[in-house]
């Protein structure tokens, strides 16, 4: 009997490992849709057995990170409508007098804030068409604009619960609140992105040269024109402002911050949209990713009911010996080179259960493992500047750039991707030692 079921055991973990590794391949590889590639892999270890039906969706599916995520899609897509981005991008623009560089950092600084307030890839989904109606102005190559964009969007993104995918799901899977997230991180997200930003005006100083002629023309522009609905514009702005008001007091309001985002999409929705456009609305949430995580999260499950994690979690603990200041150092840099080959998504998926687990082993207080959760946070976001296949926003950025017929290469971006992430990585390491240890 022993033997049958140490033969299951093993039968299980390989079965788990295999189904979550191809799935991984498959997702990185990208010859497919992810979202699919996610969800047959969660079938298949719901099919064999390896994860129950109704564990997937009660105990590994996390409900707080999807809900949040669709709420915020909503609150955006209405606002986006309104044309206030845009507008903001051509006011920055102008602001700069058409100086490429000064528009540059701008446009940085404006995706880097978006990407915070709300979410990178929206940001970047927004920005980019106003970039290239900028670029196409002055006569510019778009692709430096471009680049440090996607960067900027993802180091706005480290600094708050809400601004990167994977934020949320460590929010969800801690204590850690919106107001927890602001002060830990943001304060060296500006430190980074000021020295990124000083990096951006050596490398493309003496790249970037605009016309008088052209100049004019983008000074002629009327930002107001981008303004198309101010009644939804206002009505925007003043939901997205009480729905980010609830996120710092949610801990006062004893609500869970999806319960916020999905109260003000609702709202929004009704106050600001027709009945016959809600379907329309509704199509602004990008399903694919919900499904996406949806299947990860179960792929995950999978492997913690066959104990890789637990396995992988106590080897990690052997490594570090129980120290948490080196379990955080190595966390970091471990997080920002796997994020640079891969997608930030899953590999922070599969480590969440890891880093409970380890904290399980050691016996320690929820708050002990803090340093090591900020650790995560900023490898996994900022190691997704390191290569064009880093993070999400970067691959929707060279998609639209391919479009346009302005595509930059994976070596292009990673000229400069890879220094940024080396840098934010040396400043990480030493803000979270001697600031957060």
């Amino acid at each position: 009997m022993n033997e049958l079921s140490m033969e299951a055991a093993t039968w299980q973990v390989v079965a788990a490992v295999v189904i979550f590794l191809v799935s991984y391949a498959l997702i990185v590889a990208e010859k497919w849709n992810r979202a699919v590639i996610a969800m047959a892999g969660a079938i298949l270890m719901i099919i064999l057995g390896l994860v129950d039906f109704e564990a997937a969706y009660q105990s590994y599916v996390d409900w707080k990170t999807i809900f949040l995520l669709i709420g915020m899609m909503i609150i955006v897509g209405i606002t986006s409508k309104s044309g206030v981005f845009q507008y903001l991008a051509v006011r920055a623009a102008q602001k700069a007098k058409g100086d490429p560089i000064r528009i540059l950092i701008l446009l940085s600084l404006l995706t880097a804030g978006g990407s915070a307030l709300l979410d990178n890839v929206t940001i970047v989904l927004l920005m980019v068409p106003i970039t290239f109606s900028i670029t196409r102005i002055l006569k510019l190559n778009p692709v430096p604009f471009l680049i440090a964009e996607i960067i900027s969007a993802n180091m706005g993104g480290t600094a708050t619960l809400i601004g990167d995918p994977p934020n949320l799901m460590i929010g969800s899977a801690t204590h850690l609140n919106f107001i927890d997230f602001l002060i830990h991180l943001a304060p060296v997200i500006l430190i980074i992105l000021g020295v990124t930003l000083l990096f951006f005006k050596l490398l493309y100083g003496k790249q970037l040269k605009v016309q008088a002629k052209e100049r004019k023309e983008l000074m002629k522009l009327s930002a107001r024109s981008y303004i198309t609905d101010k009644p939804l514009l206002i009505k925007s702005l003043i939901v997205l402002g009480l729905t980010i008001i609830g996120f710092l007091i949610h801990h006062l309001l004893h609500l869970e911050v999806a319960v916020i985002a999905m109260a003000g999409a609702t709202i929004l929705m009704l106050v600001a949209i027709k009945d016959n456009d809600v379907e329309e609305m509704l199509q602004t949430v990008e399903w694919v990713t919900i499904l996406f995580f949806a299947g990860l999260f179960v792929l995950i499950g999978g492997l913690i009911e066959a104990g890789v994690i637990r396995s992988l979690a106590t080897g990690m603990l052997q490594i570090t010996e129980g120290d948490i200041a080196f379990t955080a150092m190595l966390v970091l840099w471990v997080s920002g080179f796997a994020s640079a080959t891969i997608d930030n998504i899953p590999f922070v998926a599969t480590m969440i259960p890891l880093i409970k687990d380890m904290g399980a082993q050691l016996d320690v207080a929820p708050s002990a493992l803090n340093p090591v959760w900020w650790s995560l946070a900023l490898g996994a976001c900022l190691g997704g500047n390191g290569t064009l296949i880093g993070a999400s926003a970067n691959l929707i950025v060279a998609g639209m750039a391919k479009k346009e017929g302005k595509a930059f290469s994976y070596m292009e971006f990673l000229k400069v991707g890879a220094p940024v992430t080396l840098i934010s990585l040396v400043i990480s390491s030493l803000y979270v030692y001697f600031v957060l240890l």
